[in-house]
């Protein structure tokens, strides 16, 4: 939470740069494309009666965003998927997969300068595939959970702008080992992206 309340307080500092700003007008598309670091809590919860670490990763995101309304916009988030480390007891337990589509409704506070800073929240559904694991066949249920974010565009040309964001997702697993109940992962990772936005 820590480093969600730096986030918000560095983009909040961001709108006293001054120049021109896009409008983003009602009926506008963007389209994203940049990489994003999904980092768990430091905590992963209980599983097989040990505490359990679940490490981060980074890939390739995508965004689109349409706006309803001026400067209001409902998002789509993709990526490839990301693969995490599981360590249980302090020791390597396995590997999973997983693909975090989000959608959100994003206000983006109407400035006259380079940056413009957006805030969103919204749904958040969490896929866990190829697990991997030397003690047995490990398995992650799907997640549903709500997500926020937090972020500012600064603009780079007439039509597109550089982007920072950070992101909270609610994401808890339960976890099964050769089809036994072995607890609930709590991964609710803060999500750090940068990313070029074009607007079309």
């Amino acid at each position: 939470m820590k480093r969600t309340i730096a986030a918000l307080a560095v983009t909040a500092a961001c709108t006293a740069l001054a120049a021109p700003a896009i409008a983003q007008s009602q009926g506008d598309w963007t389209f994203g494309v940049g990489v994003a670091n999904v980092n768990p809590k430091s905590d992963n919860g209980i599983l097989a009666g040990s505490a359990t670490s679940i490490g981060d990763d980074t890939q390739l995101s995508l965004t689109v965003e349409y706006f309803i309304r001026d400067n209001l916009g409902i998002e789509l988030l993709a990526a490839t998927p990301f693969e995490h480390d599981i360590t249980i007891g302090g020791a390597f337990a396995g590997t999973t997969r997983q693909l975090p589509p989000t959608l959100s409704v994003n206000y983006h506070v109407p400035t006259n300068g380079k940056i413009k800073p957006f805030f969103g929240v919204g749904l958040n559904y969490t896929t866990f595939f190829e697990e991997s694991s030397a003690l047995g066949v490990l398995a992650l249920e799907d997640s549903w959970g709500y997500a926020v974010q937090a972020g500012a565009d600064w603009q780079v040309s007439d039509r597109g702008a550089m982007r920072l964001n950070v992101r909270y997702m609610d994401i808890d697993s339960n976890a099964t080992l050769d089809g036994v109940s072995i607890g609930t992962a709590e991964i609710d990772p803060i999500v750090i992206g940068l990313s070029y936005v074009h607007q079309f």
